[in-house]
C-alpha cells in the first residue's frame, strides 16, 4: 500500500512540476521536495496575481524556511516563464491538492504501520525497520510463514524471477531480494554485500521466529541482533572480532528476565494498591490517608503538646 502511494505521489508530483514549470521554471531548482513544490504552487498560483509581501507566512510555511521563501519571491520578479490562464491554473491546483492529500495519507498510514509492527513483530522491526519488515511479512503471506522459512529463502525473498532465470540460464544466483533496501547492505563494501546479506537474512529469520512463537512482545532480542549485524560490518571492514551468538543471546535473556521481574513487581504493587485503596505510582504503593486517620492525627497533636508541659512541671517539682 505504501509503495503504491509513493508511486501515485511521484506521478502526480511530476505532472505538477512539468505543468507549472511552463509558468515558473525557476521554482523547480529552488524547491526540490515534491510536497513542498505542490504547496508553493498552490500559494503562488499565477505569478502576476500574487500579492504576498516579503516574509509572507503562507509562503514561508509552504517552503519550510524564510531563506527559500525570499529566494522564491526574488525569482518570481525576474522569471522567464510564460503566462498561464486561470483554467490551466485550476487544473494544476487540483493536481497539487491531490499530491498533498496523498502525502498526508501516506504519513498516517506509515504511523499505523509502525504501531502495528511494534505490536506484531517488534524484534524484526527493530532489526531491519518497519517498512522492510512489513514487506517481508506481506511477501511471505504471514509472520508464521516467514518464521518457517530458512535464512536462505529470506535472503532472496522478492527476487524469485531473477533466481529462476539464473537457474534456467545456469548463471549466478541473486544475493539479495527485499532486504537489499536495508541500510546495512547499503553501508557494506561491494565485495562484502553478499556476506552481509546472508548474515542479515540469518538474523531476520531468528527475529521473525522469536516474534512468532514468544509469549511476550519485547524488542530486546531485536536490539541485540542489530548490534550483532553492526559488529559483523565492523569485522568485515576493520577486522575487529565480534561477540559469539551464545554470549549475545545470554545477555538478551538476562535483560528479558529483568524486565519480566520489574513487570511482575509493578503488577503486584498495582494489585495490592487496588485491594487496599492505595494510589500506585511507578510500582510503589502510596497509601491515601482517609478522613478518619487525618482527624485522629489532628486530635493527637494537641494532646502531645499538653503532655509535654506537664512533664516539665514534674521535673521541676522533683
Amino acid at each position: 500500500m505504501l509503495d503504491n502511494l509513493d508511486k501515485n505521489i511521484n506521478t502526480f508530483a511530476m505532472r505538477v512540476r512539468e505543468w507549472y514549470a511552463w509558468h515558473f521554471p525557476e521554482l523547480t531548482k529552488i524547491v526540490t521536495d515534491n510536497i513542498a513544490y505542490a504547496k508553493v504552487s498552490k500559494v503562488i498560483r499565477v505569478r502576476d496575481a500574487y500579492e504576498g509581501v516579503a516574509g509572507d507566512e503562507k509562503l514561508v510555511e509552504a517552503c519550510g524556511s524564510e531563506e527559500v521563501a525570499a529566494e522564491v519571491q526574488k525569482s518570481m520578479k525576474m522569471s522567464m516563464g510564460q503566462d498561464i490562464v486561470e483554467m490551466d491554473m485550476q487544473n494544476i491546483e487540483h493536481f497539487a491538492s491531490e499530491v498533498i492529500k496523498l502525502a498526508a495519507m501516506r504519513k498516517s498510514l506509515h504511523e499505523y504501520l509502525k504501531a502495528k509492527m511494534d505490536l506484531v513483530a517488534p524484534n524484526l522491526a527493530m532489526l531491519i525497520g518497519e517498512i522492510i519488515g512489513a514487506r517481508l511479512i506481506s511477501h511471505a503471506g504471514s509472520l508464521t510463514n516467514l518464521a518457517k522459512y530458512p535464512a536462505s529463502t529470506v535472503q532472496i525473498l522478492g527476487a524469485e524471477k531473477a533466481l529462476f532465470r539464473a537457474l534456467k540460464t545456469k548463471g549466478p544466483t541473486p544475493k539479495y531480494g527485499l532486504i537489499f533496501h536495508s541500510t546495512f547492505i547499503g553501508r557494506a563494501q561491494l565485495k562484502n554485500k553478499g556476506r552481509i546479506s546472508r548474515y542479515l537474512a540469518n538474523k531476520c529469520s531468528l527475529a521473525s521466529r522469536i516474534d512468532c512463537f514468544s509469549d511476550e512482545a519485547t524488542t530486546v532480542f531485536g536490539e541485540k541482533l542489530k548490534d550483532q549485524v553492526e559488529e559483523r560490518l565492523a569485522f568485515l571492514t576493520e577486522g575487529t572480532k565480534p561477540r559469539t551468538n551464545l554470549a549475545v543471546m545470554q545477555e538478551a535473556i538476562k535483560e528479558v528476565r529483568k524486565q519480566r521481574k520489574k513487570k511482575q513487581k509493578r503488577e503486584k504493587a498495582q494489585a495490592d494498591g487496588a485491594a487496599e485503596g492505595e494510589e500506585v505510582t511507578e510500582g510503589v504503593a502510596k497509601k491515601e490517608k482517609t478522613k478518619k486517620k487525618r482527624e485522629a492525627e489532628a486530635e493527637a497533636e494537641p494532646e502531645a503538646e499538653e503532655e509535654a508541659p506537664k512533664k516539665k512541671k514534674k521535673n521541676k517539682a522533683e
